[in-house]
């Protein structure tokens, strides 16, 4: 046990209240809701070309699996699958803020005070 006693509480500051009001919404700018388009249309095209060589490497696994004269495009597969791995962070970097931001331009037109 220690023989130290207890600190006194701190004084209150006069007038001051022990509750706090919720910030308020900052307005959204035009070019906010801009760059929330363009992140989230750059996510549909990143993901779009994602599918798309997912199904490459595929076709070439099955290419390759068939004749074995074209036994280098598996090798094709494995380079789109590479490029798959890749993409897949910088989907997930440029989806996450773009869907953020999306909802607060969202939440601001429900509110109705977006400026023209």
């Amino acid at each position: 046990m220690s023989s130290q006693q207890p600190g006194p509480h701190p004084a209150q500051v006069p007038g001051a209240h022990t509750w706090h009001a919720p910030p308020r919404a900052r307005v959204v700018s035009a070019a906010y809701r801009r760059w929330a388009g363009v992140l989230v249309s750059l996510a549909v095209a990143i993901a779009a070309v994602m599918v798309v060589a997912f199904v490459m490497s595929l076709v070439l696994l099955a290419e390759a699996d068939a004749d074995s004269a074209k036994g280098a495009h598996g090798y094709g597969a494995i380079f789109l699958w590479f490029g798959i791995a890749t993409m897949a962070p910088v989907l997930a970097a440029v989806a996450v803020p773009g869907v953020v931001m999306m909802r607060r331009v969202r939440q601001q037109r429900r509110a109705g005070s977006t400026p023209s």
